[in-house]
């Protein structure tokens, strides 16, 4: 009788035990929702690494822009600001529209949140000097970009926009955070 027991008991183990394998594979095949690339047919394949590279190509294209547009805005902002030696209500929208643009293009780059490690080696002190480094940074980060490919991670455009952002935080705060 025990010796039922425990043949009945192992066999019950092992059934769940197995039954649990098989559903841990039906669940990661079914979380994919496909069969893996290697399975697919090699004109499909094709087309998918075609896909992979024109988005690529139109992601490397949009960061471009977002440069040039940035370029655009600190000019702007800092003729702006020789004229009317203040900000206006434009011109804040400027500065966060471009502060938003270079957090992408660090994005992209691959940079993070680090720009509290970044300092400001010429520490700007009158809105007059920052708005000269503004449009230099931004210059330089859109040169570097487009010295790049959309293969290759520039550190100094990583660098340069980490600057720009200190840049735009000490104009619109009017100090910076250095330490």
């Amino acid at each position: 009788m025990f010796r039922n027991f425990l043949y009945l008991f192992l066999v019950i183990a092992v059934s769940l035990t197995a039954g649990g394998l098989v559903h841990a594979q039906d669940a990661s095949q079914s979380r994919s929702g496909e069969a893996s690339k290697e399975d697919l047919p090699k004109g499909i394949q094709e087309t998918l690494v075609k896909q992979r590279i024109d988005r690529n190509k139109k992601d490397f294209a949009e960061m471009l822009s977002r440069g040039e547009e940035a370029v655009k805005l600190s000019g702007e902002l800092e003729k702006s600001f020789a004229r009317n030696n203040q900000f206006s209500t434009e011109d804040r929208k400027k500065l966060d529209r471009l502060e938003k643009l270079v957090k992408k293009i660090r994005n992209e780059l691959g940079g993070d949140d680090d720009d509290e490690t970044v300092v400001i080696d010429e520490q700007p002190l009158s809105m007059q000097n920052a708005f000269q480094a503004l449009q230099n940074t931004t210059v330089k980060l859109d040169d570097e970009l487009k010295k790049t490919s959309r293969y290759s991670v520039s550190v100094v455009a990583v660098e340069s926009s980490n600057l720009l952002l200190k840049v735009v935080r000490f104009l619109r705060f009017g100090k910076s955070n250095n330490k």
